[in-house]
């Protein structure tokens, strides 16, 4: 269910790729203004994925699911009503920070009702889900946007509220069963009291790695589209053929590729793998981008994908107590938006100023360079974690 409402949700996530067209076509704002307006979203994306964290420890992750759900409804409806630069990065700043506070919360409710040996799969069939509302949700857009722009932003205010009707239904009374349990264990057990993650050094060290990461990996929503186009001279119908392939091979293999990681490799071997396929698949476009190249560039990208991200939330889950997992998974996620808002200027200064056989093969090359650090820093961080419980147990 939880699944499933984020399907519900992500089907309807048209307004972003669309907001720019909309800017420069519709507002006629300039292109670097429009720019400026959509890094707001980030902005408000790194506000909103602490904040969802901080408050899903102190009022729980059904709480902040709700209100972020039902309270992005008006505020989609609003974003019409701004026409100017400044009125329009101020309800994107806003609609933005709502927004980001479900993830941190959906990450906890998953630890909570995954069974422990299922939860990188339950991570997994999440992103499965993330993948095919954002399949679903573009293509609507580009029907509705033809149309009118503000029916981009009704749809998307209308799938919110499905979303968050749906959940609401749905994990009531279960969430009034869990707080009756979790009161009656609390009476029989002493809380302990747990570090926040912003003062866990090995935690933080991790996050640094994942962010970059992040900023190897999103290239695929910036600088790798305007290679295609100007560079592989693709046609813009080719390009969302290549953008669909990748969608649907992550839906086809994510499961199988999820269970098989997790029952040959080691986390740390696992993290080392896809990161060092990420990096691989972009820096082999600096010698080669044929299509055939290209679409193998792709495929090695989604499998590196397949054995990173998921796993990136098991090892936060893992490394985080039972009362601070909302401040971990909050701190994690605000590592990717963060990248968010990198990625684009580094990545388009880079190609402008040196070429994107230069982007691509540092890309490559930073990679490996993360993938090697995952390696090492993963088990260091998770014994020190696993020493700590077996400690804690034995107390109790």
């Amino acid at each position: 269910m939880l699944a499933l409402v984020m399907l519900i949700n992500r089907a309807g996530s048209m307004v972003l790729p669309f907001l720019g067209v909309y800017m420069t076509d519709h507002l006629h704002f300039s292109i670097e203004n429009s720019g400026i307006v959509l890094s707001f979203f980030g902005i408000g994306s790194v506000i909103g994925s602490w904040l969802g964290g901080m408050i899903t420890d102190k009022i729980g992750e059904y709480r902040v699911q709700s209100l972020s759900l039902l309270l992005s409804v008006p505020l989609f409806c609003l974003i019409p009503l701004f026409t100017t630069e400044a009125g329009l990065a101020g309800i994107i700043l806003a609609q933005s920070i709502v927004s980001e506070t479900f993830r941190p919360a959906n990450s906890v409710a998953i630890t909570k009702y995954a069974k422990p040996e299922n939860i990188t799969r339950a991570f997994s069939l999440n992103r499965m889900a993330v993948n095919l509302g954002f399949s679903i949700g573009p293509a609507l857009g580009g029907i509705l946007s033809a149309i009118s722009y503000e029916f981009l932003f009704f749809s998307n205010a209308l799938a919110a509220l499905l979303a968050g009707l749906m959940y609401i239904w749905f994990f009531r009374k279960r969430t009034r069963l869990a707080r009756q349990e979790a009161r009656e264990v609390k009476q029989m057990i002493i809380i302990k009291k747990e570090n926040s993650p912003y003062k866990d050094g090995k935690f933080l060290v991790y996050s640094l790695c994942c962010m970059l990461f992040a900023i190897c990996f999103f290239q695929l929503f910036s600088t790798l589209t305007i290679f295609y186009k100007d560079t592989a001279h693709l046609s813009q119908q080719n390009i969302g053929y290549i953008l669909g392939y990748s969608g649907f091979l992550i839906v086809l293999l994510e499961m199988g590729f999820v269970q098989l990681a997790e029952k040959y490799f080691t986390l740390a071997f696992t993290m080392l793998t896809g990161t060092f396929l990420c990096g691989f698949s972009y820096a082999m476009l600096a010698f080669d981008h044929s299509m055939v190249v290209l679409l193998l560039s792709m495929t090695l990208l989604c499998i590196g994908e397949i054995w990173t991200l998921p796993f990136m939330s098991t090892i936060t889950a893992l490394r985080s107590g039972e009362n601070n997992k909302g401040a971990y998974m909050g701190l994690n996620g605000m590592s990717f938006s963060l990248a968010f808002i990198v990625t684009p200027y580094v990545g388009t200064l880079i190609a402008d100023t040196f070429g994107f056989n230069i982007l691509w093969i540092g890309t490559g090359v930073l990679a490996v360079i993360i993938a090697i650090a995952f390696y090492f820093i993963i088990p260091w961080m998770l014994k020190d974690k696993t020493n700590a419980d077996e400690t804690q147990e034995g107390l109790i």
